[in-house]
């Protein structure tokens, strides 16, 4: 077998809040060494591991504020989101669903817990990625897709071992139902206890795991939940065994080798283009939307 061998295996560390509606431990870039170039297209990952928040009357998320140049992916696991944007995408994702914005050439947008989850509170869990564009896409039209569990394809796994759940890209030649502007594989491997399965990806994507749920074996490396399991980029394939119930957040993408500035809510090629993206911002280009 030509393995994907593990580069690292990296432990949460502490946690941050973006807003008042998410607690997150920050994998990508930041604290966990973990740069935008060495894991593009993936460029920043966000997770909100299991958290009760209590009741509230207030709304809590985040409020207005803009993106530019890449696109987001919101994956709920418990809890509920809404989300609307200046380009009149929006909606609510409950446990199992995803949003994908694509922002682009820019928009204004905003997160909420979903009202009647922020009434009664809960427990909540989470995954942001942001997912960059290539230079020539990022000046196209910003769009939403919203992906219901139900639109997800899956693929029962031998021996009644599990199954896989496709958000985007291939997995044993089915294909998930999200749009990438370039080769993006996103599933959740949903594993009963003993159960197994096998992935195999170009050796030059920049691939990584993320344990949601339970305790697996990757490699035959013990892997504890919410840990983070990055691959060395050469070989092309390697397994995931539950040790007990678990779900496995796998991600492989073609890196987009251009140059990455970043600044706040944009990320861009070049200095210039930061400059340009405040100015259109400040300039009301990326429409209106209320708080």
């Amino acid at each position: 077998m030509n393995t994907k061998k593990i580069e690292a295996v990296i432990a949460p560390q502490g946690t941050h809040f973006v807003g008042d509606g998410f607690r997150v431990h920050n994998f990508i870039p930041g604290i966990s060494g973990l740069s935008m170039q060495r894991m593009s297209p993936f460029i920043m990952l966000d997770y909100n591991s299991k958290f009760v928040f209590p009741p509230s009357e207030h709304l809590k998320g985040v409020g207005v504020h803009p993106h530019k140049g890449f696109e987001t992916v919101t994956i709920a696991y418990k809890g509920r989101v809404a989300h609307h944007d200046s380009s009149g995408g929006g909606g609510v994702i409950g446990e199992g669903d995803v949003q994908w914005m694509t922002a682009a050439s820019g928009v204004l947008h905003k997160e909420y817990h979903e009202e009647s989850f922020n009434r009664t509170g809960g427990e909540f869990q989470m995954v942001q990625l942001w997912v960059n564009l290539p230079a020539k896409d990022k000046k196209a039209d910003p769009k939403y897709q919203a992906i219901t569990n139900a639109d997800m394809t899956k693929v029962d796994l031998p021996d009644h071992s599990g199954s896989i759940e496709i958000i985007a890209g291939n997995y044993n030649e089915h294909k998930g139902p999200a749009f990438t502007f370039t080769p993006v594989n996103l599933m959740n491997a949903k594993l009963n206890a003993g159960g197994k399965a096998s992935f195999s990806f170009p050796a030059n994507y920049n691939t990584a795991a993320l344990v949601i749920e339970g305790n697996v074996k990757v490699n035959g490396v013990d892997v504890p939940t919410d840990n983070f399991v990055l691959f060395e980029n050469n070989g092309e394939e390697f397994t995931v065994e539950a040790t007990e119930d678990a779900i496995v957040l796998i991600m492989s993408g073609e890196p987009i080798n251009e140059p990455i500035f970043a600044h706040g809510p944009f990320v861009m090629n070049t200095r210039e283009e930061i400059i340009q993206a405040f100015d259109d911002f400040n300039r009301g280009k990326f429409g209106t939307l209320q708080d």
